[in-house]
């Protein structure tokens, strides 16, 4: 009988951090997420400034999409990537759609007042998340 024995990784370190990668691409995340910022954040500003620039519908867009979603996704942390994805992009929607339905119903619908509030929002969502992590460990006192 013959034993067959996994192969072990050779990008493997002697501390055990399998998952980092050598080259260029090791730093993608941080610079997608620092661009996804700044374009949100460009059209959010485009919006409330009231532009007539054609850049202002698709930046918006992605504004109104991308706050939520990245909120919510800070709060899902627990799940797998795919499926946070996928639930912080619907959750955006929802907050959209709850955000238009309140300020139809109210009668007080603007494209800036509709903006704040998604932006108000995802901060409060975002400050719930940061307020919940724990701040490092600690340990407890038994018997005093």
């Amino acid at each position: 009988m013959q034993t067959i024995r996994g192969k072990t990784s050779s990008t493997a370190s002697a501390d055990g951090a399998e998952g980092a990668r050598p080259g260029p691409g090791r730093d993608l995340a941080p610079l997608l997420a620092g661009a996804g910022t700044a374009v949100g954040g460009f059209g959010a500003v485009l919006a409330l400034a009231g532009s007539d620039s054609p850049l202002r519908g698709p930046l918006t867009l992605f504004f109104l999409l991308a706050a939520p979603a990245a909120a919510i996704a800070a709060a899902l942390r627990g799940l797998e990537p795919f499926g946070r994805t996928i639930a912080a992009l619907a959750g955006s929607v929802v907050v959209d759609m709850l955000v238009a339905q309140g300020m139809l119903a109210l009668h007080v619908w603007s494209v800036r007042g509709g903006i704040v509030a998604v932006t108000a929002i995802s901060c409060v969502l975002l400050l719930l998340v940061l307020l919940r992590r724990p701040r490092g460990r600690t340990t407890t006192r038994q018997g005093v």
